[in-house]
C-alpha cells in the first residue's frame, strides 16, 4: 500500500484539453489513405486483431470454430497475415491453446471477474491464475471502476500490480471501461493509474456497454502512454474495444497512434484491435484491392 499512497496522494494527472482532442480527431478523420499505403494499412490493422468471443452461451465448439477462423481467413488469398490473437473466457484457453499449436497466435484470457469487476482479490487472482496455468500469453483484466469512483485510486493500483505479479511472464491488458469513467480526465487518471501499476497495455473497454472505444478517448490514453514514454523510456500497448467494426475507422486508429506515438508502436506488440468483427471488413477491403470487387458478407463467418 505505501508505493501507491507515496504515488497518487499528492499526484494529480493532467487536465485535459478537450476542445484541442477533437480538434485533431477531426484533422484525422478529414484523411484518406490511398493506393499502397492503404494496403499496407489493412494488412496492418488485420494483423493487430483480437479475435474474440466472450458470450455466456460459448462452448467448446465455438471457441474451436474461432481458431480456425483465425488460421484459414481467407484460403484463396494464403498471404494474409495472421490476427493477433484469439481472446476467450478462462476456462477455454485449454482448448484454444490445443487448436493454435504451430500458429504463431497468442491465447488472450479475459479475467478478475470481466465484465463487472465486482468481486474480491482472491476471486480475481484465483480467476488469473487458471487463465495462466492454462497456457495463457495475455491476460485482459477489468480495474474495480466503484473503488476508482470512490476516490480510492490506492485501491486500484495495489489491484493492478498484485494481478500483474500473478501474470508472470503473460502480458496485462488493463481494460479501464472508459464509458463508465464520465470525463477526459477521469481516463487520463485511470491511464496513468494503470500503466504505473505495471500494466504492458491498456485497454479501452469491455465491449459489454455503450460507449465502447472511441478516437478521443484512445487519444487522450495514447497521451498518458506517450508521457509514460518520455518520463520512463517504457513502452506500454495500447488497445482500443468494441465499436470499431469497419476498415475506414481502423485506418484513422492506426493515423491517430502513427501521429501520437510514432512508427515504434504500430506492430501488434504494442497496438491492438479488440474487434473481432473488423477482421471480416478487413479481409473484404484487401479482397477489393486484389480483385476490384467487393465479396458478400455472406462469404465469411460471423464469429
Amino acid at each position: 500500500m505505501t508505493k501507491s499512497k507515496l504515488i497518487y496522494q499528492n499526484n494529480p494527472s493532467p487536465t485535459i484539453d478537450q476542445v484541442g482532442i477533437f480538434d485533431r480527431i477531426d484533422r484525422i478523420t478529414s484523411r484518406s489513405i490511398k493506393g499502397t499505403t492503404k494496403i499496407e494499412g489493412l494488412k496492418m490493422a488485420l494483423n493487430m486483431v483480437d479475435l474474440t468471443t466472450l458470450e455466456g452461451a460459448d462452448t467448446d465448439k465455438k471457441v474451436i470454430q474461432l481458431c480456425n477462423k483465425a488460421q484459414h481467413l481467407h484460403d484463396a488469398y494464403p498471404n494474409l497475415p495472421n490476427v493477433a490473437a484469439v481472446c476467450v473466457y478462462p476456462n477455454f484457453v485449454k482448448i484454444a491453446k490445443e487448436s493454435l499449436v504451430g500458429s504463431g497466435i497468442n491465447v488472450a484470457s479475459v479475467a478478475t471477474a470481466f465484465p463487472s469487476g465486482q468481486s474480491s482479490l482472491k476471486v480475481k487472482l484465483l480467476d488469473t491464475k487458471i487463465a495462466i496455468d492454462a497456457g495463457a500469453e495475455e491476460v485482459d483484466m477489468v480495474i474495480s471502476r466503484g473503488k476508482f469512483h470512490e476516490g480510492d485510486y490506492n485501491f486500484v493500483f495495489d489491484e493492478i500490480a498484485a494481478i500483474k505479479a500473478a501474470c508472470g511472464d503473460s502480458r496485462l491488458k488493463v481494460i479501464l471501461e472508459t464509458g463508465e469513467l464520465g470525463t477526459f480526465d477521469r481516463v487520463r487518471k485511470a491511464s496513468d493509474i494503470a500503466i504505473d501499476a505495471g500494466a504492458d497495455f491498456i485497454k479501452t473497454s469491455t465491449g459489454k456497454i455503450s460507449p465502447a472505444a472511441t478516437l478521443p478517448v484512445t487519444l487522450v490514453m495514447l497521451e498518458a502512454i506517450k508521457d509514460h514514454y518520455y518520463k520512463t523510456g517504457i513502452q506500454v500497448g495500447m488497445k482500443p474495444a468494441g465499436g470499431i467494426s469497419n476498415s475506414k475507422l481502423a485506418l484513422q486508429y492506426l493515423m491517430l497512434v502513427k501521429e501520437t506515438l510514432g512508427k515504434d508502436w504500430l506492430t501488434n506488440q504494442w497496438f491492438r484491435f479488440g474487434a473481432s468483427s473488423l477482421a471480416n471488413d478487413l479481409i473484404m477491403q484487401l479482397v477489393k484491392q486484389d480483385s476490384g470487387v467487393y465479396q458478400s458478407k455472406d462469404y465469411f463467418s460471423k464469429d
